[in-house]
């Protein structure tokens, strides 16, 4: 019996140490095979607190960025639009020009100059429409941080400006920011002839004066003006042209920045898949291994051994 006795216990010992060693094996297998599912090398933040503490440093990180990439990509449309809407005006203002010339010439008779300031006021009409366009979030273009229109008009037709002195400025990241846009008055206010004016008044008075029978010197005398107003729109679109390149190279570096962030944040806590595949493998032979010959040793008995 006490030699049974110490039978069994060995029997006991074989078979629990078998079983701790198989458990282990494969529990290995699977924190491999859950790192590859995931990514990510550390579990807990006490596998390695110094590399955690730099995770969530980069996660921060990460997301700060986040809001200051939606920021520029945000005030991109906005500078696209308005870009797009002094483009407008600009050929609006063009097309008035040419009428202005050709009111200018002395052959033509009244009734021609009249159908020119018909086409003059329809001008003015697309003028203020693109003066008045607003953003994807309803912003107002030109209006500045008015949330109403950039222009409304009064009694008698003329554009007035309703909105702020400023445009506003959007926050891009590391301490940089760009204007939003222009405020009305730098897009369509020019000086002329001494005194100040914009592009509607100029277009508007021109147009009224053409349908009320007005001869060719007063077209002759608004293309001084018509040249202002041109010269105020090509330096708006300048000024946009120069703040659209400023946040594609912004957003480059952001891009560049982000990148350096991910390998940092790979090299720090991700896992590199053909080691772990590699230990996976190697576990797996292992674990099988150890399976097949605990059960060839399991089928061994005292009697055998003795025969």
């Amino acid at each position: 019996m006490p030699f049974n006795l110490t039978i069994g216990g060995g029997t006991s010992a074989f078979y629990n140490r078998a079983r701790t060693d198989m458990n282990t094996l494969r529990r290995a297998a699977e924190t491999v095979q859950q790192r590859l599912s995931t990514g990510e090398r550390l579990e807990r933040s006490s596998d390695n607190p110094l590399a955690a503490s730099r995770l969530r440093d980069l996660a921060r990180n990460d997301r700060l960025a986040a809001v200051d990439s939606r920021n520029a990509d945000r005030v991109a449309d906005d500078l696209t639009l308005v870009a797009s809407a002094l483009q407008n005006m600009a050929g609006d203002l063009t097309r008035a020009r040419e009428l202005a010339l050709w009111a200018a010439n002395d052959t033509i008779s009244s009734e021609q100059r009249a159908i020119i300031g018909g086409e003059l006021q329809q001008l003015h009409i697309s003028l203020l429409a693109n003066a008045n366009a607003r953003s994807s979030t309803g912003q107002s273009t030109f209006g500045g941080e008015s949330g109403g229109p950039a222009y409304v008009t009064d009694a008698a037709g003329n554009a007035i400006y309703a909105g702020t002195a400023t445009s506003g400025t959007a926050q891009l990241g590391d301490r940089q920011s760009v204007e939003r846009s222009l405020t009305g008055p730098d897009v369509t206010g020019f000086a002329w002839d001494g005194q100040q004016s914009d592009i509607f008044a100029l277009v508007k008075n021109l147009a009224d004066a053409l349908v009320a029978g007005s001869g060719s010197g007063v077209a002759r005398e608004s293309l001084g003006g018509f040249d202002a107003g041109l010269e105020t729109l090509t330096r708006a679109q300048t000024v946009v042209g120069t703040r659209l390149a400023w946040i594609d190279t912004v957003q480059d570096r952001q891009q560049v920045t982000a990148q350096g962030r991910a390998e940092e944040s790979n090299r720090t806590g991700g896992v590199d898949i053909a080691s772990a595949v590699t230990e996976l493998q190697q576990l797996l032979l292992v674990l099988e291994a150890s399976q097949s010959g605990f059960a060839r040793l399991g089928q061994l008995s005292l009697f055998n051994s003795i025969r």
